[in-house]
């Protein structure tokens, strides 16, 4: 079959593309996005829209920023691949950086995604707790309700959601689910003592973007060292600067075992990463994992820049204010419509919860959004997801509040 030719623009035939080849696992808005600059996107049909969105979470500079593409098009010249059976340089300076930013890591594995990056993470947590004579009924994984850690058979087993879970069974054994920010559950799920390691995200986003309430980690922190089991710390949405820190945890207090990152830490392009600190970070010898594609040294020398900028104070200090004027007006919005039970978060991952009377609606809300030149998300079907990008402009918070109120108005009737 010949591919088929289309004229530029053509809307309505790249739709019927993606109708007729992807699998059709995905329900993308009808839109078909051609380029960004900074938070607004441009659609083939040439509509503007501000971005609130960033790609899920990931494109924490924006699009299109300079510095990232600059690093992209220089090694572009230099080297794409090598594979993991030899070493190039931008790898190895990433992996000596995130060891630096992050005050506790040893060591690196640099992987593709952050599904990757929690898989090998589970499989770290199993292959210490067997170095400890652990037999494999005492290596089990708590993790809590209402999380998301990916979509392999083991992460998506780790997530604590039945909906992402029914149809792939039999899952993987050795998981045990307690409610979030409910210690009282944790310490009888520990009690046994066949627990090696509890894995949690500091701020749940697929969950409701529902943080972890104050103090709740360091007394996850104490159980885990009460019952010799690893805390590992699933950061690939609410890491690289998200939250208001470069790290998330560095609000909490606490020393992790393991983080897991990934989305803004390539600020677009496809790179993950798992952290392991002093503990761990010998139990994987030759072998035991690998990747082919992982710690490739395109993506590695765009996300050096990236890890860069994420933790500068300027980036910092943006998160702080822009997450306080898109509370303040989110929080008018759902005066003036009735329209938000309440907005909670961490810095740039907030999520604006819908009324019981609008209940299930989130999806409606979008739709009119997108038709105002306005792209958000949102976390189950009763929560508005806002992730914008991390250095947006007081003028895109203010204009992507302005047509947020008029989709809200839309959505209403008024």
């Amino acid at each position: 079959m010949n591919a088929t030719t289309l004229p530029a623009g053509d809307t309505a035939a790249l739709l019927d593309l993606g109708r007729n080849y992807y699998l059709p696992v995905y329900r993308p808005r009808e839109l078909v996005l051609e380029r960004g600059q900074g938070s607004r996107l441009w659609d083939s049909a040439g509509r503007e829209y501000v971005d609130l969105a960033a790609g899920i979470a990931v494109c924490g500079l924006g699009h299109n920023d300079p510095d990232l593409h600059a690093a992209l098009v220089e090694q572009a010249g230099k080297l794409w691949h090598t594979s993991n059976v030899f070493y190039s340089e931008p790898p190895l300076r990433l992996a000596e950086e995130l060891v630096a930013a992050s005050r506790f890591a040893r060591r690196v594995f640099l992987c593709n995604s952050g599904t990757e990056a929690n898989e090998v993470a589970i499989k770290l947590v199993r292959k210490w707790a067997a170095a400890q004579g652990r037999p494999p009924q005492q290596r089990v994984i708590v993790t809590f309700r209402g999380s998301f850690h990916g979509r392999t058979l083991a992460a998506v087993t780790a997530t604590a959601q039945p909906k992402y879970q029914e149809g792939y069974e039999p899952l993987p054994g050795g998981f045990r689910y307690v409610d979030f920010n409910d210690i009282v559950q944790l310490e009888t799920a520990m009690a046994a003592g066949d627990v090696a390691a509890v894995m949690i995200e500091p701020v749940q986003g697929e969950g409701g973007v529902m943080p972890a309430a104050s103090g709740f980690l360091r007394q996850v922190r104490l159980l885990c060292d009460r019952h010799g089991a690893l805390l590992v710390l699933d950061e690939i949405q609410a890491g690289m600067g998200r939250t208001g820190t470069l790290f998330a945890h560095w609000q909490d207090e606490v020393v992790p075992d393991i983080v897991t990152l990934a989305k803004a830490l390539g600020g677009g392009f496809p790179v993950g990463a798992m952290l392991a600190g002093p503990k761990v970070a010998e139990a994987m010898q030759f072998g035991a994992h690998g990747t082919t594609f992982g710690g490739n040294p395109l993506a590695a020398a765009v996300a050096r820049v990236a890890l860069r900028k994420l933790a500068s104070p300027q980036v910092a200090a943006n998160v702080t204010r822009q997450s306080q004027a898109l509370r303040d007006g989110l929080a008018a919005i759902g005066a003036e419509f009735d329209l938000f039970e309440q907005v909670r978060g961490r810095g740039l991952m907030l999520g604006a919860v819908l009324k019981p009377a609008f209940a299930g609606r989130a999806g409606e809300i979008l739709d009119h959004a997108a038709a105002h030149g306005l792209l958000a998300l949102q976390a189950g079907p009763d929560v508005l997801r806002l992730v914008p990008a991390l250095n947006i402009t007081d003028a895109d918070v203010a204009e992507g509040l302005k047509r947020l109120r008029a989709a809200a108005a839309a959505f209403l009737g008024r």
